[in-house]
């Protein structure tokens, strides 16, 4: 059996990476386009990688669902934006969310499919479940209800991938989503919330975690996607939404888990190009007291363009990076000369350096040169590497749900 899946907001490909690296996946169309550049630079090294065949660089919110083919399992880590719900259309099957606000594509195409996926999986950064500020929590709310609304249950997991022996400290949230008319929403159904999120769930199976002493907090979301999105959490407390969860007929159930064991696994050092980083990369010595800086303890008085003084302190940062343990989160502005707070330096035997892409592409689990094209620069590789997820932790969860649906679908 092979589970045909459809990949949004792909970016270079790692979810695909992921999930055909186990062989009971295959991605029958994709779509990737970015709105803020002319030329579409993830979208021409996805279509190197995979080919041009079934890949859509469109607007998604332009694309026709009748265009996408049918499939069993629809996956995206799509941007995180403000979710609010805008309005509600009488004539309307559907409703509104902000245009330009991603989300509701994703909404759009499982609501418009006649026969819609069977599986969800999809990925964001963690401060999806605390944000927006003013009514923390309610932006996973609102997608925790549309998904409820479609027909799916969901289970959520924050998952650090260093804690499961991969070379980086990326931390990100995963959920997947099962329709009513599979088996595994029916076990779900069946079973205690805890039971699920510690034991018998897709994400307990592909990384183990334990309870810490929580008994989980319940609630429901059981008003219309307006009033959620007016009202969910208007008096601004903390987020209701832990790091660990599911949510079926509108109940949800959450909790606080860690790591079951953990793993030591890669760390920096591992993935270091030994003597074949490029020259570029040295750090030069006259930069050294700018980086010194950036890196370091600071406490002093600032100004504003207004002219108004204020005090201003940070702490420092480890410099350089240490070999001995997975890599600190790389970010989007990663790539480039120019000295930075948070871009990573390692000690070498010839001296300083930055990491090069090849070094950035294996603290995701990419393949070396993934990203490598004909006129795409290494601050452009830099940078899709900080918008990307770590291929293993795909690997992992997408192994599992196979494992699950077998288990339960056979």
């Amino acid at each position: 059996m092979q589970l045909k899946v459809c990949e949004l907001f792909a970016g270079v490909g790692g979810f695909r990476l992921g999930l055909e690296d186990t062989e009971h996946f295959k991605v029958v169309w994709s779509n990737q386009w970015e709105p803020s550049t002319k030329m579409q630079h993830a979208s021409l090294v996805y279509e190197a990688r995979f080919g041009a065949e079934n890949h859509s660089n469109q607007n998604i919110e332009e694309v026709s669902t009748s265009e996408i083919p049918d499939h069993d399992v629809l996956v995206g880590g799509f941007p995180c934006q403000d979710y609010s719900v805008a309005t509600t259309l009488k004539n309307s099957k559907g409703l509104i969310g902000k245009k330009g606000v991603l989300w509701w594509s994703i909404h759009r195409i499982i609501s418009e499919k006649k026969k819609p996926p069977k599986y969800l999986f999809f990925e964001n950064v963690d401060r999806l479940l605390k944000s927006p500020s003013s009514q923390r929590g309610r932006d996973f709310a609102i997608m925790l209800k549309s998904l409820n609304d479609l027909g799916y249950a969901v289970e959520w997991r924050v998952i650090n991938a260093a804690e499961y022996g991969m070379p980086q400290r990326r931390r990100r949230v995963f959920f997947l989503g099962y329709h009513k008319s599979t088996p595994l929403f029916q076990s779900m159904l069946k079973a205690s919330a805890k039971d699920w999120v510690l034991e018998q769930g897709t994400m307990a199976s592909a990384y183990p975690v334990k309870n810490i002493g929580q008994t989980p907090h319940n609630f429901s979301i059981d008003q219309n996607l307006v009033e959620l999105s007016e009202r969910f959490n208007a008096e601004k407390g903390l987020s209701p939404f832990l790091n660990s969860g599911v949510c079926i007929d509108g109940q949800v159930s959450t909790l606080k888990t860690e790591p079951s064991d953990t793993n030591n696994g890669r760390v920096l050092a591992d993935i270091l190009e030994n003597g074949s980083a490029d020259e570029s990369l040295f750090i030069a010595e006259h930069d050294l007291p700018k980086w010194e800086y950036l890196k370091g303890a600071k406490k002093e008085i600032r100004k504003t363009k207004a002219g108004f003084e204020y005090n201003y302190s940070e702490g420092s940062m480890v410099f350089p990076d240490a070999l001995d343990q997975p890599s600190r989160t790389i970010i989007t502005g990663e790539g480039g000369k120019s000295p930075s707070r948070f871009k990573h330096v390692v000690q070498t035997p010839k001296g300083l350096r930055r990491l090069s892409p090849v070094e950035l592409e294996r603290l995701n689990m990419f393949p070396d040169n993934h990203t490598q094209l004909a006129g795409i620069s290494d601050a452009k590789r830099a940078f899709f590497m900080g918008n990307a997820l770590v291929v293993g932790v795909v690997r992992g969860i997408g192994a599992a749900l196979f494992r699950k649906i077998q288990e339960f679908e056979e």
